[in-house]
C-alpha cells in the first residue's frame, strides 16, 4: 500500500520548495524576519558577552532596528517625494518613529534599558512571521517552535505594555545621562520629540494608554490618606507637568499594533 492511502502512515517531509518560492516571492518580509532574529542574537550576545566586544552588538542592534524600520518605511509609503504632504505621511509613521530612536543612541553611551523596545519589537514581529515560515514547510512541522511562537502571541498585550512603558521611563533616564556624562545636552529633548511622536502615534495606542495608567496610578497614590504630604505633592507635580508636555490627541479609529 503506498503512502498517500495508508492513514498510519508518517508525514510528508517538509516543503522546502514551498519555502524557497516564499522566499523569493516575498523578499522583504522575509529580509525583515532575518533582520529582526539577527537584532535578537546580537542583543543576546550584548546581554551575555561570550564572543566579542558587547558594545559592537550594542550599536549592531540599533542598526538592525534602523534597517527594520527603513524597510518598514519603504513597504508603507513607497518611493520618495519632495512634498510637503509627503513629510507629514512619513513623521506619522511608527516605522519612522523608531528609525528616529536608533538615531539618537547611535550618539550615546551604550544603555541596557536602549534595547529593551527593540528587543521585544524583535521578539513579537519575528515570532508572528516565523508562524507564517512554518505554514508554508507544513502545517505539522517545528511543533516546539509553534509552542514558542504561541507563548509570545499569548504575551503580546503585555509585551505591547512593556515597550510603552520603557518609552516613557526613558525620557527622565535621559536627563540622568547627562548627569552621569553618558549623553550630551540635546539627548533630553531630541528624545522627547520621539516621544510625542509615540504619543501621537495612529497605529499603536500604547504609549498613550501607558501615559494614562501611569497617571491614574499616580493620581490614586497621591489620594491615599496616609501618604506623607511631600510625596502627595511630588507626584501631582510630576502629573501635573506630564500634562502640560502632552500633545494634542487626535482621535484615530482604532487599528492594529505595528513598529
Amino acid at each position: 500500500m503506498s503512502e498517500t492511502s495508508n492513514p498510519t502512515a508518517l508525514p510528508r517531509s517538509l516543503n522546502y520548495e514551498a519555502l524557497k518560492a516564499h522566499i523569493i516571492t516575498h523578499k522583504i518580509n522575509c529580509g525583515l524576519w532575518l533582520i529582526r532574529v539577527i537584532g535578537i542574537v546580537c542583543s543576546i550576545a550584548y546581554f551575555i558577552p561570550i564572543f566579542g566586544n558587547p558594545y559592537n552588538y550594542y550599536y549592531k542592534v540599533l542598526l538592525a532596528n534602523a534597517a527594520i524600520s527603513a524597510l518598514r518605511l519603504h513597504q508603507r509609503i513607497g518611493r520618495v517625494q519632495f512634498t510637503r504632504q509627503f513629510a507629514a505621511e512619513l513623521l506619522s509613521e511608527d516605522s519612522c518613529h523608531y528609525l528616529f530612536y536608533s538615531l539618537i543612541f547611535l550618539y550615546v553611551s551604550p544603555v541596557s534599558l536602549v534595547l529593551v523596545p527593540i528587543i521585544l519589537f524583535c521578539v513579537l514581529h519575528s515570532a508572528s512571521y516565523s508562524l507564517t515560515l512554518l505554514d508554508t514547510l507544513g502545517q505539522n512541522s517545528w511543533w516546539g517552535a509553534r509552542l514558542l511562537i504561541s507563548l509570545v502571541e499569548f504575551q503580546s498585550l503585555n509585551i505591547l505594555k512593556a515597550v510603552a512603558f520603557t518609552e516613557i521611563f526613558l525620557m527622565p533616564y535621559t536627563v540622568l545621562l547627562i548627569l552621569m556624562g553618558r549623553a550630551s545636552l540635546l539627548t533630553p529633548f531630541i528624545y522627547y520629540h520621539f516621544l510625542t511622536q509615540r504619543y501621537t502615534s495612529r497605529r499603536n495606542p500604547y504609549t498613550r494608554n501607558m501615559f494614562r495608567e501611569l497617571r491614574v496610578l499616580f493620581e490614586k497614590t497621591a489620594a491615599k490618606p496616609s501618604m506623607p504630604s511631600f510625596v502627595k505633592q511630588f507626584l501631582l507635580l510630576v502629573v501635573n507637568f506630564t500634562t502640560k508636555l502632552a500633545p494634542v490627541q487626535i482621535q484615530m479609529p482604532p487599528t492594529q499594533h505595528q513598529q
